[in-house]
């Protein structure tokens, strides 16, 4: 098994860096070779330049700058994303990484007809997580429609095995937790890290 973990956040005291601590913890207790993607401490640019967009298409060349990030896509079986949910979605470097990295011939393939639909390339990630925290409760945020969960769990899900598993984790209201319900949180993620890379 070989689990990439793609992790956001600014604090490198946050709890979104515990709960990151403890996938890894399990992704390695588990006998995972693991690699972690730490987008804040990579200085990682999430902007997509213009000089990005125009070669977009152009898979001789599309990757350049990015071809680190490229190769671990390429090489994982499992990804699993670790970020705060902000604004009932991604953080900006996160969404920027995606619009960076997730290109056309290393994430998918662009139509070659008209009519036709992008093509799936991430075919050999079998199992696809979230693992987040909400500001904002669980009635709030699925009344908002959770745009953050459906880009990762529906969007690029879509590019991946179709067998392809999901697990998803958050503590929501997290800005009234306590010691108790992150203590109970990180508990959840753990049972969830460990059922999901069973089998």
């Amino acid at each position: 098994m070989r689990i990439l973990i793609v992790y956001a956040h600014p604090n490198k005291d946050s709890f979104t860096a515990a709960v990151r601590s403890v996938v890894a913890e399990r992704s390695n207790a588990a006998g995972a070779q693991t690699r972690v993607i730490d987008l804040y401490a990579d200085g990682f640019d999430a902007i997509l330049s213009a000089h990005d967009l125009a070669t977009y298409e152009d898979t001789s060349i599309n990757q350049q700058g990015h071809e680190a990030y490229c190769a671990d896509l390429a090489w994982c079986d499992t990804l699993i994303f670790v970020y705060p949910t902000w604004w009932y979605g991604l953080p900006a470097i996160l969404k920027g990484w995606l619009d960076c990295v997730l290109l056309p011939g290393v994430a998918f393939e662009m139509p070659q007809e008209e009519g036709e639909n992008i093509k799936p390339s991430l075919t050999h990630i079998r199992r696809l997580a979230v693992f987040t925290t909400c500001g904002a409760s669980w009635w709030l945020t699925r009344m908002i429609g959770a745009p953050g969960k459906r880009t990762i769990l529906r969007g690029v899900r879509l590019l991946c095995s179709r067998t392809c598993r999901t697990a998803f984790a958050a503590h929501y209201l997290m800005d009234s937790s306590t010691p108790d319900s992150r203590a109970a949180h990180l508990a959840k993620v753990t049972r969830k890290m460990d059922r999901f890379l069973k089998g």
